[in-house]
């Protein structure tokens, strides 16, 4: 590919991979963070990807390759990432205990031995969190490319929306090793590394397919993209807005977030340069 698309997916894929560390922040900064806000925020961030996955990437391939051999590309999309992410340890986005809870105990006489325990499963739960996230963000990087091949709006559209994702990841990853370590160095370390692995997707797919794509394949291949966005949404994305800020609070976030990915399509239209392909 050429090297101008090479290096703005690989920007794009930074600031998406980068919003871990925002996460992260929310948790060193407040130890006890507002899980309906995070909730809110990841309704929206789900309204954004249902927006680009079948208002964008997979209505492109339809009209592109046809109804057939697009829903194909889409749904194979699907079919992948639903086989990927049973090979992917499943990220425990529950917050630890309160502490209150966690002093009774020890004022009732359990012991520290039970709270070394506690600490140690948690810390655990932290790390297999953010191999997860490791292991999910690589695809991530990879659609970024994809989208940045098909032109900018894309692109930007797919990194917006996966960074806004990500920042509710970075919580999942600090949260667990803030609390069983005590150390706000070593929960932001480990969770913005583990938004690093999204550069690493562009990097691999860069190298994988040639420096030139048939037009049919890309937008294929994009619609593909649409399908692993549908799962990752509807899989991970929404109940995790349910559980944290209620069903109408999400379904509301939802909406909001299509619409504003609606506008933001339409604007990116009118307003890049012609030069700029869309």
């Amino acid at each position: 590919m050429e090297q101008q698309v090479f290096y703005r997916a690989l920007g794009l894929s930074l600031v998406g991979g980068l919003s871990t560390a925002l996460g992260a922040l929310f948790v060193v900064l407040n130890p006890a963070p507002n899980l309906k806000v995070l909730g809110l925020l990841q309704g929206f961030a789900a309204g954004l990807m249902l927006s680009i996955s079948f208002l964008d990437l997979a209505h492109n391939a339809l009209n592109s390759i046809g109804f057939l051999k697009g829903n194909l590309w889409f749904f194979a999309g699907v079919l992948f990432f639903g086989f990927i992410i049973k090979f992917i340890p499943e990220p425990n986005f529950s917050p630890p205990a309160d502490p209150s809870e966690k002093k009774q105990a020890d004022d009732a006489g359990t012991g520290k031995d039970i709270m070394r325990k506690h600490r140690r499963q948690v810390f655990f739960s932290g790390i297999i969190t953010a191999v997860g996230i490791v292991l999910h963000n690589i695809p991530e990087g990879m659609a970024v490319f994809l989208g940045s091949v098909k032109g900018l709006h894309v692109g930007l559209n797919l990194a917006v929306a996966i960074a806004l994702h990500n920042i509710p990841e970075g919580v999942a990853v600090a949260l667990p090793i803030y609390f069983a370590t005590k150390s706000k160095k070593q929960a932001f370390v480990v969770a913005a590394g583990s938004g690093l692995a999204e550069p690493l997707g562009v990097i691999a797919v860069a190298f994988l397919f040639p420096s030139s794509l048939n037009p049919d394949i890309l937008e294929g291949l994009l619609g593909s993209v649409g399908g692993v966005m549908a799962f990752l949404t509807l899989h991970e994305m929404l109940p995790l807005a349910f559980d944290y800020c209620g069903q109408k609070q999400a379904v509301k976030a939802v909406f909001v977030g299509m619409a504003c990915m609606s506008a933001s399509l339409y604007f990116l239209e009118v307003s890049l340069p012609k030069e700029i392909s869309l």
